[in-house]
């Protein structure tokens, strides 16, 4: 993990900026001010905005996490990573499932084009279940796949993940502190879990050891999306 990323003791929240028009998406993140330091930029927005929605995001004073999920063959993911590694961004997403050379072309590109960009694997998508693996003729459990892709990246040289909170103990059984963990699937109590399969509340992420919990909807479509984040915050910041 980067000096640009948070110790180890700390858990914290990144929002996920999946909202339709720009123009709201920046009005929320004046509104939640220094509250929020860390969003994450996905797909949507990506493709909508381009690069320069990017740069808009940092010059309100926040960090990145562009959550593009790169798949590919090695030497186009490789190229990608560099190109991205222009913009102002502090964490960017592959999939594990592209294999340990794809992986391994990754992170020399990371390391050649921004040392200090947190390269992170995604296991396998909080969205899915087990009938979703069994769909993909997949017979391993949830648990031992997730392993198998951590150990994979591990191998590859990565030192970061996205998994479900509820992979996070056996993932810090198998690997100790050698992943910055981060956790999507997180819903405050008493929020709808939406498509999220396996999820938690913000105080049992950081409990089973998560650095960083994802969270979107609970935040960008509460009345006072400011007080959500604060709440959240406090709840990460409680003592167990």
């Amino acid at each position: 993990m980067t000096d640009t990323l948070q110790s180890k003791n700390l858990c914290q929240l990144i929002l996920a900026l999946d909202i339709e028009e720009k123009a709201d998406a920046l009005a929320l993140l004046k509104q939640t001010g220094p509250e929020l330091q860390w969003v994450k930029i996905g797909l949507q927005m990506f493709t909508k905005y381009g690069p320069d929605y990017v740069r808009q995001v940092a010059d309100l004073g926040k960090d990145i996490f562009l959550d593009l999920k790169l798949h590919d063959i090695p030497n186009t993911v490789a190229k990608a990573v560099e190109s991205l590694a222009s913009l102002p961004i502090k964490m960017l997403t592959i999939h594990t499932c592209g294999g340990q050379e794809m992986m391994r072309w990754a992170v020399k590109a990371q390391q050649n084009a921004k040392p200090d960009l947190q390269l992170l694997g995604v296991t396998v998508l909080t969205s899915m279940d087990r009938n979703s693996l069994d769909q993909l003729a997949i017979q391993q459990s949830l648990a031992k796949r997730v392993d198998l892709l951590a150990a994979l990246a591990q191998e590859a040289g990565m030192n970061g993940l996205v998994c479900s909170p509820h992979e996070v103990v056996n993932l810090r059984q198998a690997f100790a502190s050698h992943f910055t963990l981060v956790t999507p699937g997180v819903r405050p109590t008493g929020s709808a879990a939406g498509d999220q399969k396996r999820i938690m509340t913000p105080a049992q992420a950081r409990e089973v050891g998560s650095d960083y919990i994802v969270v979107g909807r609970p935040i960008y479509k509460a009345d006072d999306p400011a007080a959500a984040v604060a709440a959240i915050n406090e709840e990460l910041r409680a003592k167990s």
